[in-house]
């Protein structure tokens, strides 16, 4: 059997990384299961890509289709265009997305058109955001979906109210755990713990990227001011975000514990997330990450699609009020942050379930090596 991986942009490549090290132990018992990677080149910046090839320890792609830059249209006809041609002249029996990028609905659709079955990972998770351009792409991908694997009981009961009968549905766990599981014990300090002489959970970790809060330059000044001055004068390390960058030069933001910095490979980046005191950010990934490192999270959005990482883990919904936030660190210097739990299936195994759901579905048959020599 043959797969076309998709891996598109950042929060596509953890995810990817344990699947495909799940094909390859699968390779190794014996069973004929191929995989052929495909990168779309939807972030193609050396920070926001490559080195997550590197760290990760994921092969070079088999195919770079190199459709970054544009507006959101422009980018998704040239992964279309682009992909088509790949699966023409490289058949697979089923593409494998991930996530909610504007890849994932892309191949989806792509596929789809030249009758080759999808699989969903990470499918049925929703925000109810109409204004998010990722809840379209999840709204467009699951709406043409064969196989979905879900990371929630959640994200099942979104499929399940969409007409999607259960055995289509794989509870599976989450892939992004997966990868975070692993590569815990190689985390990287970064230079700039040793540029500020950080101490263990005496900072604080910040990330914004979402239109909601950057695109506006008066809010994202607010929002920033606000953050400052709750901070009690700890640290709060800001790798910035290509986007956010092009509005906090406008805004002129600076006070004495504001350190911004370059977006940060993914061993660093949680390096410094796992010591932190806490995390503010709008970014949906994060907020699983922080539930099972048991790192207090503030999420600036008025909705998320991972609601169990508020009912179950360490994060709370602050919305994109500044009024929001002193409060909330109000309660975490109080002590008052809750503790939290991680999730069900959340246990580093997800991706063998994933590859296993598949060798079920399509039957593939171990290769019997002695009888070949025979």
């Amino acid at each position: 059997m043959n797969i076309a991986i998709i891996a598109g942009a950042r929060p596509n490549f953890m995810k990817i990384a344990p699947i495909i090290d799940a094909m390859k132990q699968k390779q190794s018992e014996g069973y004929n299961i191929q995989y052929r990677l495909i990168h779309t080149g939807q972030h193609y910046d050396k920070k926001m890509s490559g080195n997550f090839f590197e760290q990760l320890g994921i092969p070079e792609p088999d195919a770079n289709l190199e459709a970054g830059g544009g507006t959101q249209a422009e980018q998704t006809a040239a992964i279309m265009i682009r992909f088509e041609k790949e699966l023409l002249e490289n058949k697979a029996d089923l593409v494998l997305v991930v996530g909610d990028v504007t890849s994932t609905m892309a191949c989806a659709i792509t596929a789809q058109k030249l009758h080759v079955p999808v699989a969903h990972v990470e499918a049925g998770i929703r925000s109810g955001d109409w204004s998010m351009p990722e809840e379209i792409n999840r709204l467009v991908t699951d709406s043409i979906t064969n196989y979905f694997f879900t990371t929630s009981d959640d994200a099942n009961k979104n499929l399940r109210s969409a007409g999607i009968g259960d055995e289509r549905i794989f509870f599976v766990g989450n892939t992004m755990i997966d990868t975070l599981l692993k590569q815990t014990p190689y985390l990287v300090k970064p230079t700039i713990w040793e540029e500020l002489n950080l101490k263990e959970k005496e900072y604080i970790v910040m990330t914004l990227h979402r239109p909601a809060n950057v695109d506006q330059e008066m809010h994202l000044k607010n929002l920033i001011d606000v953050i400052v001055s709750s901070a009690k004068g700890l640290p709060l390390i800001f790798p910035v975000h290509p986007r956010t960058a092009k509005m906090l030069q406008n805004i002129g933001v600076a006070s004495p514990n504001l350190h911004l910095i370059d977006p940060l490979g993914y061993l660093e980046f949680n390096y410094l997330v796992k010591y932190s005191k806490a995390v503010i950010t709008d970014s949906g990934g994060i907020t699983e990450e922080t539930t099972v490192m048991g790192v207090p999270c503030m999420t600036l959005r008025n909705n998320t699609e991972r609601p169990e990482t508020c009912f179950i883990g360490t994060n709370e919904l602050l919305g994109t009020d500044p009024v929001a936030i002193p409060p909330a660190f109000e309660r975490l210097f109080s002590g008052n942050w809750k503790k939290g739990s991680i999730p069900e299936l959340w246990d580093g195994k997800t991706s063998l379930r994933i590859v296993d759901a598949i060798i079920s579905v399509f039957s593939i048959k171990k290769n019997i090596i002695s009888a070949i020599k025979n």
